[in-house]
Order: structure tokens, then C-alpha cells, then sequence
């Protein structure tokens, strides 16, 4: 065997990065956690309904006086997930972002609050543009922020082809720790890893596109200045898919131990399956789930959709290496009965391929 060889069955059991060990075969029930990485059981609410910005608030009212004393005197990002500027279905709604201010409004944390994004597809603001983000500024004292013209921070991550350190330049308001990082997310299957939620829009959001950069796409409802970058430019989320669905998973586990949110809130108001996060279809869910552990949340919404969580790796990782509580047995759940709202999502046409290199031996 050569040794690149070795080097592509066995990466991911010794990282070259901070000496992470992620291990195969996946054997789940060694990775569950009883309790988050404070050794705290923080619960995860559902919540159901036929409004959306009622439902967040209704979601995030029972964990009022803990979210107030998290943030104390943090500044507050709330963080939506706008991969693409011009697809509504793929994004966060202005109506999820208005319940969560107006919960924030109630526990008197909204003067200090900034709606900030760096979207993968063309210009931020443009993008909060077309979903209407820009008339929350008369009802809310908040800020619009484009990551992409703030300052940045240094991190590394891997890629299949060569197992060598790449850098990725990474928002520092998502790292400062005077941010409290909300994740204000949207159900989605995912063409590259089974599902994407609160965590998976912090990882992929953090990482900027130096200026002049935005992504080609076929789409034609993208616009024309969103179809051409500047000679050199570079987006650093691309970096993070590593050439391959096994350095992806691996990449997320590896950056969520410093990128992840304080507070998580998926809605599933109308959540898209099939081939997400840009070309899936709509599935009426009507559920939206919140807690301040986000590995909680996030395997919360993957029972919701159906899917079964050994095959989500970048979660299984996370379990793994403890940031968070995974067992659904240990998981309390406020509000609605999870097994109430079960509603199997379509997975994506690729998801056998996806998940081939979970079955590698040891």
C-alpha cells in the first residue's frame, strides 16, 4: 500500500491539526454524551403553529432568563442562513429573524444586535435586499452586516488531495468572544452532507470571500454582477468541502470545537428535501426547534426529518469529541412531543455516494 493510500483510508483518525482523532468504523452509541460540554443538560424546545415569527418567539420564551444572563453584555449576531441571494426557499425568513427580535426585545437585549451574513452565492446586502431584511431596520435599533468587510481570523483545514494544511480566513465577529452567536437556520437536506442546521450555517458562514469574489452559478435568476470575480479573489467556504464528502465531515468536526453557536434555532416552518441546500423542493413542516445546546437542536431536526443520525458525520463527529448532547434518550424536550412531528424528508439523489466513506474499515 503507498502511502497515499494509507493517507486516504486513515486521515481521519489522526489529524495533523491540533491532534483531533476522529475514528472509523462509526459505532454510535460510543458517541453519544449525557449532558453539553459544561456537563449541563441545556433542553431543546418545539414548537408549532401557523406564524412564523410566533412560533420563534414561542420557542425561545421558556430558556428567557438563561439566554439573558448568556449574553450579559455580549453584542448579539443572529446569524441567518442565506446560501443563495436569490432563492427564498434556501434561506432564512424576515419573519423567523422578526420573532427572535421581538423575543430579544422582551428580555430587553436588543440594543446591541446585528444581523450579519457572508453569502456564498453574490452580495450579502443584496441578498438581504431581496428577502426584506432592510424593514426590520425601522421596527428593530439593529445593524446589517456584510462579514465579508470585517476582519478576519486564520484557521486551517484539510483537503483529500494532498492532507496538507489549507488556510481559511474566517469573520472575526464569529469568533470574538464578546459575540453571542445566534444560528438562525433553516431545514434543509444537503448534497454533500445529508443535512444541514444550526451548525453547518455557522461553519460555512464564517469563512469570507475576499472582496471582488462572488460565486459563478448557471441560475439564471442570479444577477449579472454575481457571475463574475476579480482575478484572484478567493472564497474561502469552498475550501472547507476539502475535494471529497469524507474531508468535509471531517473539516466541520475539526472547526466546530471554536465555530459554533451559543444559541440555536432551526425553523421548519416550510423546510426544503430533497437536493438542498439550493435545488431542493418544499416540504410543509410547520415546527421550529431552539435550544442552547446546539448539537441538541441539531439532532432534534434530524429526528424531525426522519433521517436516520448515524449517517450525518460531521454530527456523529461533534458527539464525539463531546460538544454537545447527542443521545435523544438524554435529550428533554420542551413544548411539543418530538415523535408528534415526524414528517421523512427526501434525501438527497447523491446520499448513497455521500456516505460510502462511513463504511470504511479500520
Amino acid at each position: 500500500m503507498s502511502i497515499n493510500d494509507y493517507n486516504r483510508r486513515d486521515f481521519i483518525k489522526t489529524s495533523i491539526l491540533g491532534g483531533v482523532g476522529i475514528s472509523n468504523p462509526f459505532t454510535i452509541n460510543a458517541f453519544f454524551t449525557d449532558s453539553g460540554p459544561e456537563g449541563v443538560d441545556k433542553p431543546v424546545s418545539i414548537s408549532t403553529g401557523t406564524d412564523r415569527a410566533d412560533m420563534a418567539f414561542k420557542s425561545l420564551k421558556p430558556f428567557s432568563r438563561q439566554i439573558k444572563r448568556s449574553i450579559g453584555n455580549r453584542r448579539v449576531v443572529l446569524k441567518p442562513n442565506n446560501v443563495l441571494i436569490y432563492v427564498p426557499l434556501a434561506c432564512t425568513h424576515v419573519e423567523t429573524l422578526e420573532g427572535i427580535l421581538e423575543f430579544l426585545k422582551s428580555i430587553n437585549k436588543i440594543h446591541n444586535v446585528i444581523i450579519a451574513e457572508s453569502s456564498a452565492s453574490g452580495p450579502t446586502l443584496e441578498g438581504f435586499n431581496n428577502y426584506g431584511y432592510y424593514k426590520l431596520l425601522s421596527k428593530y435599533p439593529v445593524k446589517l452586516v456584510d462579514l465579508d468587510d470585517g476582519p478576519s481570523e486564520n484557521m486551517y483545514v484539510i483537503d483529500e488531495k494532498d492532507f496538507k494544511p489549507h488556510l481559511v480566513k474566517v469573520s472575526s465577529i464569529i469568533t470574538d468572544p464578546d459575540s453571542y452567536i445566534v444560528s438562525v437556520a433553516r431545514m434543509k437536506t444537503h448534497t454533500s452532507v445529508g443535512a444541514t442546521l444550526s451548525l453547518k450555517n455557522i461553519l460555512f458562514g464564517a469563512p469570507v470571500k475576499d472582496q471582488g469574489f462572488t460565486l459563478f452559478h448557471e441560475d439564471s435568476r442570479f444577477s449579472q454582477s454575481a457571475k463574475k470575480s476579480k482575478p484572484g479573489a478567493t472564497s474561502y467556504k469552498r475550501l472547507l468541502h476539502g475535494s471529497g464528502f469524507h474531508a468535509t465531515n471531517y473539516n466541520m468536526g475539526l472547526l466546530a470545537q471554536r465555530l459554533h453557536p451559543h444559541l440555536a434555532f432551526i425553523d421548519g416552518f416550510v423546510g426544503m428535501e430533497g437536493n438542498g441546500p439550493t435545488r431542493g423542493t418544499p416540504i410543509d413542516h410547520r415546527v421550529c426547534v431552539a435550544s442552547q445546546d446546539w448539537l441538541a437542536a441539531d439532532r432534534v431536526c434530524i429526528e424531525l426529518m426522519g433521517i436516520d443520525f448515524s449517517r450525518i458525520g460531521y454530527l456523529n463527529h461533534c458527539a464525539q469529541m463531546r460538544l454537545g448532547n447527542a443521545n435523544l434518550d438524554k435529550i428533554e424536550i420542551v413544548g411539543e412531543n418530538l415523535t408528534d412531528h415526524i414528517k421523512p424528508y427526501k434525501l438527497p439523489d447523491n446520499f448513497d455516494e455521500q456516505i460510502i466513506w462511513m463504511n470504511l474499515k479500520s
